[in-house]
């Protein structure tokens, strides 16, 4: 099946091309990419409106988010291009208007981490043997957010 799909994109591809809209098709793969290409919580305040040339005009739902979007435009086109796999946009064009509505996105997940008994243990086992207690209540919070910071990946 993967065959077939590939010998059709490659067929349309070079129907397209001998039309000359080849070019064209390739900077319009930015609207079904774009989620991809900048994640889903600015996909959720901001949307391709238009492409023209290496030009790409985003439809952007707030001025704050516009703001925000005026600085991160590099990386944005970075990661588009990114995405596309070759450079297709060189400039972006931010325009306040109308987002399609989509459920938003919280910006990280709100997950609770516990450390479990082994972890407790070990802990216990590094600061066993300090004799001031401020200081290893201290050292306990520091490894304890240490073990959860590594359980959240960061």
């Amino acid at each position: 099946m993967r065959k077939k799909l590939d010998r059709l994109s490659y067929t349309l591809g070079s129907m397209l091309k001998a039309r000359g809209l080849g070019s064209r098709l390739s900077e319009y793969r930015v609207f079904g990419q774009w989620e991809k290409s900048v994640g889903p919580v600015i996909a959720c305040h901001a949307q391709p409106q238009a492409v023209r040339g290496k030009k790409l005009t985003l439809v952007v739902d707030s001025p704050a988010w516009m703001q925000q979007l005026s600085l991160l435009k590099p990386e944005i086109i970075k990661k588009v291009n990114s995405t596309l796999g070759k450079e297709t946009i060189k400039e972006i064009t931010l325009r306040l208007g109308e987002v399609e509505s989509r459920e938003q996105p919280l910006e990280e997940p709100i997950v609770s981490y516990v450390l479990n008994q082994d972890e407790r243990e070990k802990i216990e086992d590094y600061i066993r043997e300090i004799s001031d207690t401020d200081t290893r209540e201290a050292v306990r919070r520091v490894i304890e957010k240490d073990f959860l910071s590594r359980k959240r990946g960061r």
